[in-house]
Order: structure tokens, then sequence, then C-alpha cells
């Protein structure tokens, strides 16, 4: 019961601020994300992970396709300090680079991330946009010995400043995700999670994406 309890307070706040002022635009995606890491110490690790994310075209919205490399470093026992570089790729649109600074900790079923973005749009004369990613997650076992883990997560997308001189700041976009992961063996974790995505617009109605997120995390 107070996991349950807490997976309400944890995602009731995001739902409730994923509900657009005026009526949204709605559409479909399906997004994969395949990943691969290995440790170098106890400590570090790195990791390369891709994306694909395939939309429906009724928002005008481009497919996308992303490749980062990561470094991990642990820090304490629950706490792990991230850097990675990405090359964003948009169909018919203008392509991304993106520097990444993350802070991650865990506290029993309880997941913390706080990412900061630095973003190179192509195309807008080298401008830095500066993006703030908080999120809070819980991962729940199912049973003591079982492979497969429960989890749910809500996002925000906090621009500080805009890629673009007329580009808006503040809160504008919210994610939540929720799901399962399955251990396939000590190298092969498998997840499939419900993802909703929604766009905050001024003046304009609010764009949600509705997806299947398939996951593929290999350890060597």
């Amino acid at each position: 019961m107070k996991l349950k309890t807490l997976a309400f307070a944890l995602t009731g706040p995001a739902f409730t601020l994923a509900q657009p002022a005026l009526a949204s635009d709605d559409d479909f995606e399906l997004w994969f994300g395949p990943s691969v890491s290995t440790k170098l110490d106890d400590d570090t690790s790195v990791e390369l992970q891709t994306a694909q994310r395939f939309r429906d075209q009724g928002n005008n919205r481009e497919d996308t396709y992303y490749f980062r490399g990561w470094v991990h470093q642990k820090v304490a026992k629950n706490v792990t300090l991230s850097g990675s570089i990405e090359e964003r790729i948009n169909d018919e649109g203008a392509d991304e680079i993106r520097t990444i600074q993350q802070l991650g900790t865990k506290h029993g079923v309880l997941r913390t991330r706080l990412r900061l973005e630095e973003r190179f749009v192509e195309g807008n004369g080298g401008r830095m946009g500066l993006r703030v990613r908080p999120r809070l997650g819980l991962r729940v076992p199912l049973g003591d010995d079982s492979p497969i883990t429960a989890s749910v997560d809500g996002e925000l997308f906090w621009t500080l400043r805009a890629t673009s001189v007329t580009g808006s700041t503040g809160i504008n976009g919210v994610e939540t995700r929720v799901g399962f992961t399955y251990d396939v063996n000590d190298n092969l974790t498998l997840g499939l999670k419900y993802l909703r995505a929604q766009n905050i617009r001024d003046n304009r109605p609010d764009t949600v994406s509705h997806a299947p997120l398939i996951e593929i995390e290999f350890t060597f």
C-alpha cells in the first residue's frame, strides 16, 4: 500500500501539470532505445546509447535518431556523475549536437536524476540553448528473486535559454513513462514501457505523443 501511495504521489503532479490549457494535438510514435556498456573499473563505465523515434506525421514532426557516448563515474555508494556528447539527426529537419552533464541517485526504490543540456541546433548561428531536466522515479522488483522490475518516471523539461532568439523559455515539456524491465541474464536487460511526451506551447494547442518504448541494454 505504501508503494502504491508513493507511486500515485510521484505521477499525480506530472499528469496534472501535463493537462493543457488548450486542446492538444495527439499523435502516435514508436521508440527504440538500444544501448551497450562496459566497466573500466569498479567505479567507472562507458556507454553507447542510441535511439530511434518513428513519428506519426500528423503534427509535422520528423523521425529522430540519436547517438550518445557516456562516461559514468560512481562518486558515492548511491550517487553517479555522468557526462555525454550526443548527435541528434532529424529527418527533414535541423540536426543538433548536445553536451550533457547528469547526476543520478538511488534511495531504496526511489530514483532521481538531474540533467543539464547544452544544445546547438544546426542553422542557428552557433547559439547555445540551455535546458534542465529533473526526473523522479520508482523501481520496484516484483518479488525477492524476480528478474522483472516495475518502473514509473516523471520528468520536466525546463528551458533556461532557447536555441533561437524567438524561442520560449520555462517549463515546456513533461514526459512520463510506465512499464517493466526484464533481466534476461547478467549481460542483457529488456524493457517495455508506455511513454507520454507533452510539448507545452504558448497560445497554441500542446502536442502530445503516445509511444511504446522498447529498450535493449547489453553489458559486457
